[in-house]
């Protein structure tokens, strides 16, 4: 790295090293892949520029998840973006439940928006999509009605 001696050097080598991004990420199809993980529930999402269709294990997404809260969850990330109608999203999702599911769909959509276009990552890191949600349910202890809940106390 050169020295710098005045301000208007440093504000040149800040900009050379922030311009070097990322390069993209795609495979033989044009696709970007990414997993997406939530409570118990694993994504593995697959995105492709095309009209916005999305679909989530062989069915549309409305259909898959049918309560609107959970369909406006999908749609955070492209509508942070700005690429609402850009991209097919096609996903496989296993495991927890119908809001785990949602939780990991939308986290792999975050992930691979930002494996397909790079200069993407700040407008979806500064919303909090592409941070993993790691609250798992905690296990059941020996002893215990559930995890923390203990048995009635009775005096008799």
């Amino acid at each position: 790295m050169a020295d710098a001696k005045t301000l208007e050097d440093l504000a040149s080598l800040q900009g050379a090293e922030t311009a070097a991004l990322p390069a993209r990420k795609l495979d033989a199809q044009g696709r970007a892949y990414a997993t997406g993980k939530r409570k118990n529930a694993v994504a593995r999402v697959w995105i492709k520029p095309g009209v916005g269709k999305i679909i989530i294990n062989a069915k549309a997404f409305d259909q898959y998840f049918a309560r609107p809260v959970l369909q406006m969850l999908l749609r955070q990330p492209l509508q942070a973006a700005n690429r609402l109608d850009q991209f097919d999203i096609m996903a496989t999702v296993t495991g927890g439940g119908l809001s785990g599911q949602a939780g990991a769909v939308r986290h792999g959509i975050s992930k691979a928006l930002t494996y397909f276009e790079p200069e993407l990552r700040p407008a979806l890191k500064k919303g909090g999509f592409l941070t993993r949600d790691s609250r798992v349910v905690e296990r059941k202890k020996y002893g215990r009605v559930k995890a923390r809940r203990s048995f009635q106390f009775s005096k008799r």
